[in-house]
C-alpha cells in the first residue's frame, strides 16, 4: 500500500501511478521509465538538488493549422519545446508544464489536447543537461504533454534572446536538434492528423 505524502504538489503516490498507467514504446523509454519510478519514491523527486529530478514540459500546438511552437533556448543553443522545473506551488508535472508554457510564450489559453478533461502523458525521457548558471552537470526527468493554444499570434517571448516560431510539424522536426524531441513529435503527428496512435495498455 502507498503512503500518501502531501508537500503542496502532486504527491509522490500521483507520480508514481501516472508513471504506472503510461505505456512506454521503446526499450530505452521503457528504462527511462523505471528511472524516473525510482524518483518516486523520494522524499522530492523535483528537487533540483538530485542529480536527476522530474521536470515537466509540453509541445505546444494549433491544431486548426498543425503548427507547432518553438523557442530558442540560450543554455542548450537549440530549438526546444517549452517546460522546465517543478515548482512548490506547481500540482505536478503537468501544471509545471502550463506554468512555464504560459511564462515562455505569453498564452493564457493553453490546455490539455485533445482531449482537456484527460491530459496526455506523450513522452518520459531522460535527458542530459550541461554545467551553467552555477549548476553542475544533471539530468531532468521530463515528462512530456502535449497544449494547444486557440491564439497563436499572441504568442511573445519572455525575452528578446528566448525567441519563438511557428512551424508546420515537419518543419519543426528538421529545426530541432535533439532525436528525442524528433520522437516526441513522432508522437504528437498522429493527433493533428486525427489519429490517436496510443500503445494498447499490457
Amino acid at each position: 500500500m502507498h503512503t500518501v505524502v502531501r508537500r503542496g504538489r502532486v504527491t509522490q503516490v500521483d507520480l508514481a501511478d501516472e508513471l504506472d498507467a503510461y505505456v512506454p514504446r521503446t526499450v530505452t523509454e521503457r528504462r527511462d521509465v523505471a528511472r524516473v519510478h525510482g524518483l518516486a519514491s523520494t522524499a522530492d523527486p523535483w528537487s533540483r538538488a538530485l542529480p536527476l529530478h522530474v521536470t515537466g514540459s509540453a509541445v505546444v500546438v494549433h491544431p486548426p493549422t498543425g503548427r507547432v511552437l518553438l523557442r530558442w533556448h540560450e543554455r542548450m543553443e537549440a530549438w526546444l519545446h517549452v517546460g522546465g522545473h517543478v515548482d512548490p506551488d506547481d500540482a505536478g508535472p503537468l501544471d509545471a508544464a502550463r506554468r512555464e508554457g504560459r511564462e515562455e510564450t505569453g498564452l493564457d489559453d493553453l490546455a490539455p489536447w485533445p482531449d482537456p478533461d484527460h491530459p496526455r502523458l506523450v513522452h518520459v525521457v531522460v535527458v542530459p543537461v550541461p554545467a551553467g548558471r552555477g549548476e553542475p552537470a544533471h539530468e531532468h526527468a521530463d515528462l512530456r504533454y502535449v497544449l494547444a493554444t486557440a491564439r497563436p499570434d499572441d504568442a511573445v517571448p519572455e525575452r528578446p534572446a528566448a525567441r519563438l516560431r511557428w512551424l508546420p510539424l515537419d518543419d519543426a522536426v528538421a529545426a530541432v536538434g535533439q532525436d528525442n524531441l524528433r520522437d516526441t513529435f513522432a508522437r504528437v503527428a498522429p493527433l493533428l492528423d486525427g489519429a490517436d496512435d496510443r500503445p494498447p495498455a499490457p
